[in-house]
């Protein structure tokens, strides 16, 4: 009797418990998901918006249509996609490594602090300069957006040591050590000349004890693998990948292979997975776009000796192509492949979301800002918790963003 009473009651229990889980692919399911992620603290830690401060018309205090040309990310979209949080990057694209060149781009670089201050001081009343992973919650609890800013290739300090403080001082958090090209500091995944240094260069070595010293997060996304192993080797801190995703997944230079991601973890760093269709899946040549593209390169030159005005002709005409050519776009699903292959190799508590909107990413389903929610409902399906998308969002990075400021010396 007492044996068939314990029965029915686990029995009614079980039959609770299977009635509170949510099915996700039901239209009330999808619902729960869009208000579980407005309720998520959420962190972007790689955009290149602030490329499109030189064109005529931006503004991001206005709602603009990234199926138009008006860009992936403002403002008002950054709160219809549930976005508390963006790093804006402060690009420059490597170029010549002279003393003429290396000022232009210190310049240029100046130039690009000084608008994002003035973007978001524009629209104090929406946005606010976040320096602090601390700043995180603050802001947000006044129902504003963070805005925190990271260096996008550390071309800008050339050989100049002292640029690293006076870059924090205008408010970088992150410094991605290269670009697409070698340059002072190390070499790139992707230079099409190979290794210069073998790695990290000395002067690279001191850059990685200057931003440990100040307490700048470094960021190994686009470096070689022989420089991020010297990075994790020289680093007292946790690193990052602002935007890279797995190799494993997906074959491409940028990427991170196993090896490096086991190493990632032993450093308590994080992985930033972007949603770049190139880094997510291995697309189908489209030579007609990259000949379109390439003509576009080839007619205006060097991005960094561009007047605005020129950029502007620059930018519609680079737009256009996707007018043209559409580009083949992968999907979330296959984006989230890479978080599960990430978790199951080294665990929920080192990969996060950097999507490098503005810069080439897009996809199927994540296009723009707005369609984050759908990131989070496609990894509820997969039976993620609040608490794992919770660290998936922000609580990862944020945790080597306070290690980083801790051990500041």
């Amino acid at each position: 009797m007492f044996s068939r009473i314990i029965s029915t009651l686990l029995a009614t229990f079980v039959l609770f418990l299977s009635s509170c889980v949510v099915d996700y692919a039901g239209e009330q399911g999808i619902e729960e998901a869009m208000k579980l992620h407005h309720e998520l603290l959420t962190v972007d830690s790689h955009t290149d918006t602030p490329l499109r401060f030189f064109r005529t018309g931006t503004n991001l205090a206005r709602k603009s249509d990234s199926r138009k040309g008006g860009g992936k990310l403002d403002f008002p979209r950054m709160k219809e996609g549930g976005l508390d949080a963006v790093f804006f990057a402060v690009f420059l694209g490597q170029s010549e490594r002279t003393s003429e060149g290396n000022e232009t781009a210190r310049n240029r670089a100046l130039t690009l602090f000084d608008s994002i201050h003035a973007v978001v001081g524009r629209n104090s009343e929406i946005a606010e300069i976040a320096l602090s992973s601390s700043d995180l919650k603050t802001i947000a609890k006044k129902g504003k957006s963070a805005v925190y800013i990271g260096i996008e290739n550390a071309y800008p300090i050339g050989r100049d040591l002292s640029l690293v403080e006076r870059f924090y001082n205008m408010g970088a958090r992150y410094i991605t050590l290269c670009h697409t090209a070698n340059n002072d500091v190390c070499d790139s995944s992707t230079d099409k000349d190979g290794e210069e240094h073998g790695g990290l260069s000395e002067f690279g070595a001191e850059v990685i004890m200057e931003m440990n010293r100040l307490g700048i997060m470094i960021d190994v996304s686009h470096v070689s693998d022989k420089s991020f192993f010297d990075v994790i080797e020289k680093s007292q801190a946790p690193v990052i990948a602002s935007h890279s995703n797995s190799r494993e997944v997906c074959e491409n230079p940028r990427n991170l292979t196993d090896e490096m991601l086991l190493k990632l973890a032993d450093n308590d760093g994080v992985i930033q997975l972007c949603v770049l269709s190139d880094y997510v899946t291995e697309t189908e040549p489209f030579p007609e776009r990259d000949s379109a593209k390439m003509t576009v390169r080839e007619k205006y030159g060097d991005w960094n000796g561009l007047g605005d005005s020129t950029r502007n002709l620059f930018a519609a005409e680079w737009y256009a192509i996707d007018n043209i050519f559409p580009p083949r776009l992968a999907n979330v699903s296959q984006f989230c492949d890479h978080v599960d292959h990430i978790v199951d190799l080294i665990g929920i508590d080192h990969v996060g979301f950097g999507s490098d909107f503005d810069g080439g990413a897009g996809l199927e389903g994540c296009y723009d800002v707005t369609e984050l929610p759908n990131v989070t409902l496609e990894l509820l399906r997969r039976g993620y918790s609040k608490s794992d998308l919770q660290k998936f969002w922000s609580g990862n990075l944020m945790r080597v963003m306070r290690d980083v400021e801790t051990a500041a010396y």
